[in-house]
């Protein structure tokens, strides 16, 4: 509609905007927690079976994950541990949600307009234009021709994975272990840093980042914080990588 309206009086005859977003969102996804954007895994690198055994030996247990996101439960695509499918696997998600009246109380309204921000974890070697595209083509195929819809696309940034046998590699174990007294084990890690997809390719090399946050640092919570310790230990860490590398 032109403008919010009041429910009680249109509520029925006219389509509601954000009962469709709604229900374009719970489509996202299938009974199996996959994702249903057409084209979505056609790039998707498989994982070797050496890679998920050593993801299995991480202390991550589903037990783990509860406790540390404080979730009640887990869910996810179906075939993956809760590790590979949060670090190995691509994702979407709901950042957040705006549509109608949000304030307290009351107020029977309408809505019409309706507002998702959706991110999606990338994994090598998905395009962020190739899965920008899969998510408009879902649109075009499931939005009814009784909403108008517009995506925005605010940033994306090139997956990247580093070989585990390369120089760099190896001297950032040798420094690791050096300084933590035991040998690292390996993972994947979501976030988003697009220097790293921009360095290799547009200069054709590989970027390691060692980073020591931990998992229940609250990463863009509002109490945020950083291990004191982990932030010596990583300063040691660096100069013992630079060294271990440099020889």
């Amino acid at each position: 509609p032109a403008g919010d309206l009041h429910s009680g009086t249109f509520g029925g005859a006219v389509p509601n905007p954000a009962n469709i977003l709604c229900r374009l969102i719970a489509g996202m996804h299938d009974s199996e927690g996959r994702v249903t954007l057409p084209g979505f895994y056609d790039s998707v690198r498989p994982m070797a079976a050496e890679e998920r055994k050593q993801l299995g030996q991480l202390p991550y247990d589903d037990a783990w994950w509860m406790k540390t996101s404080g979730a009640p439960a887990l869910s996810g695509e179906a075939g993956y541990s809760a590790t590979e499918r949060a670090s190995a696997r691509p994702t979407l998600d709901v950042n957040g949600l705006l549509s109608g009246f949000t304030g307290a109380g009351s107020k029977t309204v309408l809505p019409s307009k309706a507002m998702a921000k959706i991110s999606m974890r990338l994994v090598p070697d998905q395009q962020p234009e190739q899965v920008a595209e899969a998510l408009k083509s879902y649109l075009r195929q499931q939005a009814p021709p009784t909403v108008s819809w517009e995506v925005i696309d605010w940033a994306s940034a090139v997956p990247s994975i580093l070989e585990r046998d390369s120089e760099a590699v190896k001297a950032a174990i040798r420094a690791l272990e050096t300084v933590w007294g035991r040998a690292p084990m390996y993972s994947r890690q979501g976030g988003t840093v697009p220097v790293v997809g921009m360095i290799e390719e547009s200069l054709g090399v590989k970027t390691l980042m060692m980073g020591f946050g931990l998992p229940d640092d609250n990463l863009h919570a509002p109490n945020e914080k950083f291990h004191v310790p982990n932030y010596r230990r990583g300063i040691q860490a660096y100069i013992r990588f630079l060294s271990e590398y440099a020889g």
